[in-house]
This record gives structure tokens, sequence and C-alpha cells, in this order.
């Protein structure tokens, strides 16, 4: 992406001083004719960059030119990776910081930062979520970039729900629009949303070393899934409806398929199922089917006195 590869031109020249045409296109994989292109694309940019010919020639910046090329703090640098997704970025408390640090960007490579924000656009949450509150996020998230502990009151879902914890917070995921902190001891996953009491320490932690936060949430989100799906139904679905879950399947004689499907619980495969309408019919476990026959005959109580005399 060309992008990209200018700011990689600038780095370089920044760290290594001067280089050639060659040695960039070398570095760069590209050819010398592309780095051509692209060091007149950073003098039409304003970048102060001049070549010199000759034996010992080579690509320069100005002297001093790095800190005026952004100006970029360490809180701003840091910023910048949040740059595709800037609600969250602002619902961390680096809205500001992000902004200042786009501007900055923007400043050095007008074209190519205006280009990618009009092709590219991140929207994190989904649909149906109007966004949980995160009051405390921003507290949170200074007690992971510090490493201080935290001692919060949380809200769980089983008793007793409301339970002290101390917290030695390892990171922070967004997903679908919700904010989890991964935090020691064990470690541990934590709704941010269900803080319902914060107190920030000045006691310092250590992260575990090795510790990997993407690899320990690919590793979360399958055991969640696992533990997510312990039951199963067994249905009949009509000709031509198929469930990508299902498994052991078997036609039967009338065209419609035997199925096994799992389930996460009675209560949730409940409304899951009467969405499918006459399509499906539960057969196991009983629970689950007298459950749906009730309600079904509840909902033929209802509309079974209803006369359609409006149409033609």
């Amino acid at each position: 992406m060309k992008s990209s590869r200018l700011v990689s031109i600038l780095l370089l020249l920044q760290t290594r001083g001067r280089m050639t045409a060659a040695q960039l296109a070398e570095e760069l994989e590209v050819s010398v004719r592309t780095v051509y292109r692209d060091v007149e694309a950073l003098s039409a940019a304003g970048v102060p960059l001049y070549g010199d010919a000759g034996h010992a020639g080579g690509y320069r910046l100005l002297d001093g030119y790095r800190t005026r090329l952004t100006g970029l703090t360490a809180d701003e640098a840091e910023a910048l990776f949040l740059a595709g997704v800037p609600g969250p970025a602002a619902e961390l408390g680096l809205g500001s910081v992000l902004a200042a640090a786009e501007l900055k960007v923007r400043a050095a490579l007008p074209v190519q930062a205006d280009r990618i924000s009009a092709r590219f656009h991140l929207d994190a949450p989904g649909w149906y979520a109007d966004g949980d509150e995160t009051p405390f996020l921003p507290a949170v998230a200074d007690a992971v970039w510090n490493s201080r502990v935290l001692h919060i009151l949380y809200r769980r879902w089983r008793e007793p729900t409301d339970v002290e914890r101390r917290l030695e917070p390892y990171g922070l995921v967004l997903k679908a629009g919700r904010w989890y902190v991964v935090a020691g001891p064990g470690p541990r996953t934590f709704r941010v949303d269900q803080i319902l009491r914060l107190t920030a320490s000045g006691e310092e932690f250590g992260r575990p070393e090795g510790f990997d936060l993407a690899a320990y949430w690919t590793r979360y989100q399958r055991d969640f899934h696992d533990r997510l799906h312990r039951s199963e139904a067994v249905v009949r679905l009509a000709p031509g409806r198929t469930l990508p879950s299902a498994r052991d399947l078997r036609t039967e004689p009338d065209g419609w398929t035997r199925a096994t499907v799992p389930i996460e619980s009675v209560d949730h495969a409940h409304g899951e199922f009467l969405r499918l309408g006459t399509d499906v019919e539960v057969l196991q476990p009983a629970e689950l089917r007298a459950r749906i026959a009730r309600t079904v005959a509840e909902l033929a109580g209802k509309y079974g006195n209803f006369t359609d005399d409006g149409g033609d």
C-alpha cells in the first residue's frame, strides 16, 4: 500500500540517515523507479527531503525534521493504534489525544490520510446494541497502561451477585461493542460495564512473563463456546430447512429431517426454536418440547378467535 510505504521511507531515513534509492528499493522490496515516485510524492506533501548525487549521495531528511514531522508524544503514538475505532478511543479517554495525533499525521501526509478516511470506516458495536454504560472504563484503562492494582465491586450473574475483587489488569478487549478487562490472578475476564465501584490503588504489579492478550482471548472464546453448548436437542426440520449446527442428519419418509442440535439451555433454545415457527418440531428433551407446546397453546388461545374480515 503506497501510504504505508511512504511512512516506511520516512522512518527509514529518520533512523538510518542518508540512504540511496537502491537501498530504499531493496529494503521495501520495490523498484528504484517506485522509490523515485514515492520521493516525489513526499516532496509534494511538503516533506523536506532532498537527494545528493555521486558516490556518497542519497536521500536524507533535513536535520531536525524528526520532531517537526509529527511531534507525536508517547500518548499520541499509542492512540494511533486506535485510529480506526474513534468511538472506543474516546471511551478510553483518548479522544482528544487521538485527534491531536491525527491532525499531525494529516499535516505530514494529507493526501494519504484523506484517501484512507474516505475509503475505510470501522463501526465496532453490533446492530442491536445501544451500548453499555462504562463509567469506569477510563480508570480501568489507566490501570492497564500503568500496571496498577484495582479494587472493585463487581456484579455477576450467580449468587452472591455483588462481590469484591482485587484485579491486576493485564489488558482490555472490545468485543461487539462491549468492553472486557482481562486481569490476574488467573487470569480471568470481567465485563467493565458490570463494575459497580472502583478504587484505584498505588500498588504496582508485574505482568506475567510471556502473557499474550490476543492468544488468551482466542482461548477464552473457544472455551466459552465449548461451555455454551453443553446440551443438545433432537428436532425434526421441514423440507428445505437447515441449521448450520445440526448433525446426525436423517431423512424420514415424510421428507422431514431428524437432526441433533447443540443448545445452550432450555430457556435459550425455547426462544430460538420458536423463531423457526412450523419449520421445526422439537422431540427432545421433553422439558423443552413441553415448554414450547405450552407457549403455542397460549398463543392459539390468544389468536384462536381471530376472524379476518378485511380482505376481498
